[in-house]
Order: C-alpha cells, then structure tokens, then sequence
C-alpha cells in the first residue's frame, strides 16, 4: 500500500507539472487525437463505401479498431513509458535508476505523465462507442464483461511487445528501433480482419508476432467469426488471458536482462 501512495503521489505531481504549461497541455492532448485520424478516416470510409470486409459487416469490423485503439490508449497511459527506453540507455540515464531505492521498470513508468494517452482514450472511446452502438450483438454482461478483459488483455500484450523491445535494449541499445517497428506494424495491421491478408501474412501476426491476440482474434470471438479465423477458437477466446500470461512473461525476462546489465559501454 506504500509504494501504491509513493506511485499516486509521484503521478499527481507530474500531472500537475504538466499542468503549469496550459497550452502545450492541450496541444498534447490534441496531438493524441489528431495521431489516431487515419483510424478514424478508415472507420468512415469503411462505414461510408463498403458494406464489410473479409465476411464481416462493417459494424463488425469496426469493433476491431475499436478495441485496438482503446487498449494502446490504456497501455500509453499506464505502461507506455517502457517505449523507447533505448535512448535512456544510450544516454547512460538508466544507471541512475539502479541507484534508487525503487523497482527500475517502476521509475521508467513514472518518468512523466502521458498527456498524449488522454487524446488516445478520447477517440478510442468515442469509436467504441459507435462500434457498440451500430452492432446488432446482444450486449449482454457476458459480452461486456469479456470485451473488457479483451481490451485489458490487449493492453497487457502490447505492454509485453515493447518490454521485450526494452529488455533487449538492456544488451543492445539499438534494439530501441525495433519499437519504432513494431509500433508501425500494430498500427498498420492492427485493425483489420486478417483474414484478408495472405495466409503467410496472417500466420505470422499470428504467431511469429502475435498482434492477431491484440483485437483481431476477441472481435471475432464476440461477433460469431471465432471459428473462421484459422486459429482454434479456444486459442482465439483465450486471447486476455494470453496477454496477461506474455506480460508476466516479459517482466521475467525483464528482471533477468536488468541483472545483466553492465552498463551502456559494456
């Protein structure tokens, strides 16, 4: 409950420091926003020109960019600072951390507030909104209940990509591109069904890469398409409980990398 008070204490401070530059507060939160218009322009041309996509309806299909960006605005907000650690180490800022009486992945969380994350979880709540609204499912608790574990798991999986991306930074600080790469890749197949991809494609952010678990495979699962996915549809359903299981994952592999770590000359 200690370090629960020190971590709330430190995150008021930092939005208040925020704060006390009113502007460039509101131009960040603009920023998040405006960052997410290609989401947005996909959800109106696919609402506007097209009736569906891969054997979904387009309020279908919508639920998928939906989840996606609801779940990336939450892991901005609470775990995104683990992106782009790779310039601290370069910078030597890391070996401060491991001088303070607190976790190291604990501090980098609490570096600044995100401002941006608010912009995020502005659009992202408005796009699940019309998604929930334009869908015909039955949204009984059930449902509810699974689509919010399936956007916390996806929070949790996206945090799980880049803690990797930052443990490997730990050895090989130019590991930090591989971030800039894989933010690419999530917001460039991130919402659609991948089942219009090539099947090599579609294999790959499956399992090679599992962005599939992020949004992709809980859509289906809570509009009837779990069993066309390619994928056994226990695996599909288990897509929160499989970002949970990667995020603890990547935190042991974090603990490990960290004691490793000799310093950013070796």
């Amino acid at each position: 409950m200690n370090a629960v008070r020190i971590m709330w204490r430190i995150t008021r401070l930092n939005f208040r420091a925020q704060l006390e530059y009113r502007t460039e507060f509101l131009m960040m939160i603009a920023i998040g926003a405006i960052w997410q218009v290609s989401v947005i322009v996909f959800a109106t041309v696919l609402l506007t020109r097209f009736t569906g996509m891969g054997g979904w309806d387009s309020s279908d299909v919508l639920l998928i960019p939906a989840t996606r960006m609801l779940a990336h605005g939450l892991f901005v907000l609470l775990l995104g600072r683990v992106h782009g650690l790779g310039r601290h180490i370069q910078e030597g800022k890391i070996d401060a951390y491991l001088l303070r009486p607190m976790p190291v992945y604990r501090q980098i969380q609490l570096q600044y507030f995100p401002t941006n994350a608010i912009g995020d979880l502005t659009v992202a709540t408005g796009l699940m909104v019309g998604a929930i609204s334009r869908s015909d499912l039955d949204w009984t608790a059930g449902r509810i209940s699974y689509l919010i574990a399936a956007v916390l798991g996806g929070m949790l999986l996206e945090a799980a990509l880049f803690t990797v991306v930052a443990s490997a930074s730990l050895r090989f600080p130019a590991a930090d591109y591989w971030g800039r790469w894989l933010e690419e890749l999530l917001g460039t197949f991130g919402s659609y069904p991948l089942n219009v991809l090539p099947r090599a494609v579609g294999g790959l952010l499956t399992y090679g890469l599992p962005l599939a678990f992020v949004a992709y495979f809980p859509a289906a699962v809570l509009t009837g398409h779990g069993h066309s996915t390619g994928t056994p549809y226990w695996l599909a359903a288990a897509s929160p409980l499989l970002g949970l299981a990667a995020y603890l994952s990547a935190r042991l592999l974090w603990r490990w990398s960290l004691n490793h770590y000799t310093g950013v000359n070796g």
